[in-house]
């Protein structure tokens, strides 16, 4: 697992790069969540708190799918749960969402190895 936020104790600049590098691109976990396998939306949430440290609110959360839908980076297919054998709705990424997640993650890196000076 990711290592929890450290926000609480962090000075002020620190609290605002992850407040921007989780909440604010929430998208991009969400993404890398559904190239993983075709996921619910309350699972969703529990996988990205389990594997990056930080739970997102699921309002929040619901939001960013419904965006992320209407713009055709994701789609839902209804199917039977495994847990409950209830109906549900998952959703899944589409190539459209795995080029934008690739474009994300390239624009992460490039960042990142800048600010390293490795260019």
């Amino acid at each position: 697992m990711a290592q929890r936020s450290t926000s609480a104790r962090a000075p002020a600049p620190l609290q605002r790069l992850e407040e921007k590098l989780t909440k604010e691109n929430l998208w991009l976990y969400i993404l890398s969540i559904l190239k993983e396998r075709p996921a619910y939306p309350y699972e969703i949430g529990k996988l990205i708190e389990e594997r990056f440290g930080w739970k997102p609110a699921r309002v929040t959360a619901y939001m960013v799918m419904r965006s992320l839908r209407a713009k055709g980076y994701v789609r839902i297919s209804v199917r039977r749960g495994e847990d409950t054998g209830k109906m549900r709705n998952y959703y899944e990424i589409t190539e459209s969402g795995i080029k934008l997640l690739e474009k994300g993650l390239q624009f992460l890196e490039k960042t990142l190895e800048s600010l390293k000076g490795e260019h």
